[in-house]
């Protein structure tokens, strides 16, 4: 079950003026140590955890140079992986450097098969007021909906995680342009704001 936290807080960009709302994000656990999940691939495998190791670091290393040649790197069981960057748009050929670039990024886009088990999750929301105090418990009835940053402009069923006036690179236009938090919505561990 995924948990998520709806913590209420003032939401106000004015200074002085309180507008109090809850807002969802991701409870996160501990980050693994890598050490851990090859001991648990070793032990489900049963390959030594020298020679997971090695393989280990040997595809981390394919991956990696493979995608800073600007490939679409398959990640086994999981999806594939690739880099992009965010930068502005301008008219003229001339005015084209790489300071328009504002970010480098990495775009991972899951299998059919983690989509689904995600989509099969059940969600668990813990609501919290502004002092800490736990004040509901929901456990989801959504539609489940899986992004897919290879088609942002149908993420939800709202799709208000896509990125409005982005170009195809993660870039931003006059138009308003996207950001890292998928086009001006606060993206808190996948969980729309609204």
């Amino acid at each position: 079950m995924i948990q998520i936290k709806a913590k209420q807080q003032n939401v106000s960009f004015e200074k002085n003026v309180e507008k109090l709302a809850f807002v969802l994000s991701a409870h996160l656990y501990n980050t693994l140590d890598s050490s851990k999940v090859i001991e648990e691939a070793a032990k489900r495998s049963g390959i030594s955890t020298g020679v997971i190791k090695a393989a280990w670091d040997a595809a981390g290393e394919v991956i990696r140079t493979w995608a800073t040649e600007g490939h679409n790197v398959p990640l086994p069981g999981l999806g594939s992986m690739r880099f992009s960057v965010r930068s502005k748009s301008v008219q003229n050929v001339e005015d084209v450097k790489t300071s328009l670039i504002s970010a480098r990024r990495v775009i991972f886009t899951p299998s059919k098969e983690v989509k689904d088990e995600l989509q099969a999750t059940k969600i668990s929301i813990t609501c919290y007021d502004k002092d800490g105090n736990i004040v509901k418990r929901v456990t989801s009835a959504d539609t489940n909906d899986v992004e897919d940053p290879e088609n942002e402009g149908s993420n939800g069923s709202n799709g208000s995680s896509g990125s409005s006036g982005s170009s195809e690179n993660g870039g931003d236009t006059p138009s308003g342009g996207g950001d890292d938090n998928g086009g001006g919505g606060n993206n808190n561990g996948g969980v729309s704001n609204d």
